[in-house]
């Protein structure tokens, strides 16, 4: 396996009772990659989401994090050995201030069990004028700051999003992309992304893997991921 490949899925089932949603998914991930997946609502790609972080179980094919094989470990165990996910929705806990919130993020983290606790308020800082603010009284976007904040600071290898722009204005959105970037540049993260907004994507999306029917159709290389071609994938 070539020594810069993070993540591989290979041949990914899975679903809800006996339903398939995931239906022989397989992609690839390289160190330092931001990669999109898009296509149209419904497609099992918050599913596919799932699987990788280990809150639904596969059903076949495999999950090869930094060359181990990892689909039959839970989600706890994935987290420390250096996966961080942001669900759809945020899910903060809105009853803990948010300095308690990231103190959860502490409890995990990344191989080498390095903790970036004062990295999390140069990239947010309005997380540090409002850290014992009560998370369930912040605005939809500084509740996705937190949650990508609390996933940050366990110094995560691979960074996993589901919808980070959904539902936050605009000016929120830019500063998060630009976080998103710096995490790649600056601390070499790699980042995988679910999304449906079309500037986001074009903003930070270095390639993108596209989903019909709960399968990987096809992939945009870098110098194809433009606004007709991921428009299209979005039907917008």
């Amino acid at each position: 396996m070539p020594t810069d490949r993070i993540l591989d899925v290979s041949e990914l089932w899975a679903g809800y009772g006996a339903t398939p949603i995931l239906q022989g998914v397989s992609m690839s991930v390289s160190r330092g990659e931001i990669v999109g997946v898009i296509g149209r609502n419904g497609v099992g790609k918050s599913t596919l989401m799932r699987c990788l972080i280990g809150l639904l179980e596969t059903w076949r094919g495999t999950i090869t994090f930094l060359g181990e094989d990892v689909t039959q470990l839970q989600a706890d165990a994935r987290a420390r050995a250096g996966f961080g996910y942001i669900p759809q929705g945020r899910d903060v806990f809105p009853q803990m201030s948010v300095e308690e919130n990231l103190q959860v993020g502490e409890l995990i983290g990344g191989p080498e069990g390095k903790k970036l606790p004062e990295l999390v308020y140069e990239y947010f800082p309005r997380l540090k004028e409002r850290r014992r603010q009560v998370a369930g009284t912040m605005s939809g976007g500084e509740q996705q700051q937190l949650a990508i904040g609390r996933a940050l600071i366990g110094n995560p290898t691979l960074m996993i999003l589901d919808e980070p722009s959904e539902g936050i204005q605009p000016s929120i959105v830019q500063h998060i992309c630009d976080a998103l970037k710096s995490f790649r540049a600056e601390l070499g993260m790699t980042i995988v992304f679910v999304e449906q907004n079309l500037d986001t994507i074009l903003e930070i999306a270095e390639r993108c893997y596209i989903m019909e029917k709960g399968k990987i159709t096809r992939s945009l290389a870098g110098e194809d991921v433009n606004a007709d071609n991921v428009r299209a994938q979005l039907l917008l």
